[in-house]
């Protein structure tokens, strides 16, 4: 055996775990089936922007320790997330706040805004909601409900929301103050000049490979590493035994413009439905560019079939409980790791990737 490790996934959860590991002086082989490091928070410069191919990704953490521990790959920027929302011919701000609600309503007060909502609520008298729709709207009331969340949500799930269950919105934050800032983390912002710059420092000591698919391969692989590190989906590990996980997929449509500020804003969401796209990012605001030239993205929520790349885990009732029979094979797997967004069929903010393989890292390295 050559390696010590074999890490399935160049991603952030691979990324983490190959630098830990190097420090404790084992050898590391990093494969991915792209062609490019980094996983869904690649950035590739165009134009002398920092193009975030897959979406956009803001990093934020209240937890000091992730905060430092990132720091030392990457010189952070102090962006902070204020999203804009675009309903009609009307423009909002998000989160919902009393920027938001003074736009909505022409009020001014935190007081004003509660008893707007209070009153639309109670006029709804609904008691036990059925769906995400009556959900939402005993969280927010109609207004709220119907320009900023009823659209938008449909495009992200390719259903009416009387369709869907009330579980998927177990809340919806309303700030009762004059405050922009999309996260409540004390911790924010962009590394300048990219992730990928990041995560090729993490990977700096392995020895990585891309363009190959594991599964594919798997024998061959096996036999060069003591143990391996999977961060891809868990199902197709073992062959969809026991079913195929779902996912949501988002589909990006890039676009080099001949300007110098197309929207003014890194992040605008359309919330109608009749808009095809979920939102639009321009991504040299997140860097504050200067360039004379703009890149933008729009994104496209879809349906997701076998063989697509898997995006956002559907974790409802059925999906778990699949995860949970593929999870008590992944317990028999001796030399086996499973880990990050696929790997666990788990959603995760980037800081909280990093806190499990440093997890990971620690039960195997000591």
């Amino acid at each position: 055996m050559k390696y010590d490790y074999l890490i399935v996934g160049a991603g952030l959860y691979g990324a983490v775990f190959a630098y830990e590991a190097a420090g404790k002086g084992k050898s590391c082989l990093v494969i991915d089936r792209r062609d490019h490091i980094a996983g869904n928070i690649y950035t590739k410069e165009i134009s002398g922007i920092q193009v975030h191919e897959y979406g956009a990704h803001i990093f934020h953490t209240s937890d000091k320790r992730i905060w430092d521990y990132i720091n030392r790959f990457a010189e952070f920027n102090n962006y902070i997330n204020s999203p804009v929302a675009v309903y009609q011919n009307e423009l909002y701000n998000l989160p919902f706040n009393m920027n938001t609600f003074s736009r909505m309503w022409g009020i001014r007060t935190p007081q004003e805004a509660k008893e707007k909502i209070a009153a639309q609520i109670a006029d709804l008298q609904i008691t036990e909601p059925g769906n995400l729709e009556e959900q939402a709207l005993s969280l927010v009331g109609g207004d709220v409900y119907r320009k900023l969340v009823k659209g938008y949500t449909e495009k992200q799930w390719g259903r009416d929301c009387t369709e869907l269950p009330a579980f998927i919105i177990r809340r919806l934050p309303l700030r009762f103050t004059y405050d922009n800032n999309y996260f409540n983390d004390r911790y924010q912002g962009i590394p300048i000049g990219g992730y990928t710059a990041m995560i090729e420092k993490m990977l700096k000591n392995a020895e990585v490979k891309l363009g190959i698919d594991y599964l594919e391969h798997k024998a061959e692989f096996d036999a060069m590493a003591e143990r391996v590190i999977y961060t891809g989906q868990i199902d197709r590990y073992f062959d969809y035994c026991e079913g195929v996980l779902a996912y949501r997929m988002v589909r990006f449509e890039h676009e080099i413009l001949d300007c110098d500020n197309y929207q003014g804003n890194a992040v605008v969401n359309y919330t109608e439905r009749e808009v095809p796209y979920t939102r639009i990012i321009e991504h040299k605001h997140f860097e504050f560019g200067k360039q004379q030239k703009t890149v933008i993205s729009r994104e496209y929520p879809s349906e997701w079939h076998q063989g697509e790349e898997p995006y956002y885990p559907i974790n409802d009732e059925r999906n778990n409980a699949v995860y949970e029979a593929y999870l008590q094979y992944a317990k028999k797997e001796k030399n086996v790791v499973f880990g990050g967004r696929l790997g666990e069929y788990r959603y995760y903010d980037m800081d909280k990737v990093i806190g499990r393989a440093l997890e990971a890292a620690k039960r195997e390295l000591g």
